[in-house]
């Protein structure tokens, strides 16, 4: 068994496939496949269903059937009603006002379930975001790395021939090597990290098992992110998870206010067709007897004594609705941190990008005076070489640190709830 199941999910991954997609590509498919998607338009559809299961009892309803049957003696009664060779009863709710509360409550849920969707979709762009920012860099740093090592190479050749003249130490072809070693160990190190990310991503983006999404490398400019002055109200007011909390407050609220009407009366119509037969002896025991009976009237039930279950059930109501405003005053706090936090993040790594701009620029002007000196004769190229694996490492750094900066962006619009709207 062990064998066989090894054997399919091998063969899963002999045929997977590489996908590359751009970050909007990536997106706009995470937000239409994406199986926790999915699932939120499925609960959004179960709460729809569940608006014409409330207002069922207000849909008129009708059966037909027989009571047909052999009497001797007096027509007695089945199930109530008189033995009859055709029925047909029909029957529907005209006034019941905690059901009517119920059906608002269903239509409430509704709309929290479509707010539950929108939460999805922002958590899901923002891991696919993520996850897509984490393989860029991998594949961005990765063919740094390789050409860090093609550098290094180069060299190494240089003092294996001053070694081989006598002008250098061996010492310095020990270093050159252990400098590539370790190159190489970079490398496989970020395309080890580059095949997770783009497995993650293709998991998000609901591929076959085994496909990995590689990221088309592009240039897009920062995300753009509202002034801190402004932010704060904003990101209150676009809160996905306090407008859910206040959508399931008012269905609480309305499941309180059934509780209460549960001392109106109910109104119910009712009608009923009887079919009868003179073989049940209605002739012989009645003074006239009526082929075809129909009766049409309302139905009025008054509720005395509703027991301990409604005082309980709005007790429980009134306390989860307690509980949510106090969940809503703890978001609040939070989101005023988190806001905080996230302004914070994105001037530090503003801070740290600018560093490694200006390191990487300066590592480009050593070159350039290298290449200078190459060609008067004065420098070896392996000098140039080494200045280039130099410029490789702050490029690694460089891609690091706008990452960073991307990724703090981003964290600004998911607190603030305008994230989608910006990536759209």
């Amino acid at each position: 068994m062990k064998a066989i199941l090894g054997f399919f999910l091998l063969s899963s991954f002999a045929f997977a496939e590489v996908h590359t997609l751009t970050l909007r590509q990536a997106l706009d498919r995470a937000l239409e496949q994406n199986p926790d998607v999915l699932i939120s338009r499925l609960d959004e559809n179960k709460a729809r269903s569940q608006v014409s299961i409330a207002k069922d009892p207000y849909s008129f309803k009708a059966g037909v059937g027989s009571g047909g049957a052999y009497t001797y003696g007096v027509p007695s009664s089945i199930n109530g009603n008189a033995p009859s060779v055709f029925r047909a009863q029909g029957s529907m709710t005209l006034f019941d006002r905690p059901q009517s509360y119920r059906v608002a409550q269903a239509s409430e849920n509704v709309r929290g379930a479509s707010i539950d969707i929108s939460i999805r979709q922002e958590e899901i762009a923002y891991r696919v975001y993520a996850a897509f920012l984490d393989a860029e860099l991998a594949a961005r740093n990765a063919q740094v790395a390789e050409q860090l090592i093609s550098n290094l190479k180069e060299v190494k050749s240089y003092h294996e021939a001053r070694v081989a003249e006598g002008r250098e130490h061996d010492l310095t072809i020990k270093q050159a090597n252990l400098d590539i070693l370790r190159a190489d160990k970079t490398v496989r190190d970020l395309k080890a990290a580059q095949d997770s990310a783009e497995t993650s991503l293709g998991q998000l983006l609901a591929y076959a098992p085994g496909d990995q999404v590689h990221p088309a490398l592009e240039s897009r400019g920062l995300l753009t992110v509202p002034e801190s002055q402004t932010a704060m109200a904003q990101a209150i007011a676009a809160n996905l998870d306090i407008r859910r909390m206040e959508s399931n407050i008012q269905a609480k609220l309305l499941e309180v206010k059934s509780f209460d009407a549960g001392w109106l009366p109910k109104v119910n119509l009712i009608s009923d067709y009887s079919l009868l037969s003179k073989f049940n002896n209605f002739d012989t025991f009645y003074k006239k007897f009526q082929r075809n009976n129909f009766q049409i009237g309302a139905s009025i039930e008054l509720p005395l004594f509703q027991g301990r279950a409604t005082g309980a059930g709005r007790s429980q109501a009134e306390d989860d609705i307690a509980k949510m405003r106090i969940e809503i005053d703890r978001t609040r706090s939070r989101i005023t941190a988190d806001l905080k936090l996230a302004y914070s993040d994105v001037d530090r790594s503003e801070g740290d990008r600018q560093l490694a701009r200006e390191d990487l620029n300066l590592a480009g002007d050593k070159i350039k005076l290298d290449l200078a000196d190459y060609e008067e004769g004065r420098v070896p190229m392996a000098v140039v070489e080494a200045s280039r694996a130099i410029e490789q490492q702050k490029w690694i750094a460089y891609y690091a640190a706008q990452k960073d900066v991307e990724l703090a962006r981003l964290n600004i619009l998911r607190t603030t709830g305008g994230m989608l709207a910006s990536l759209k």
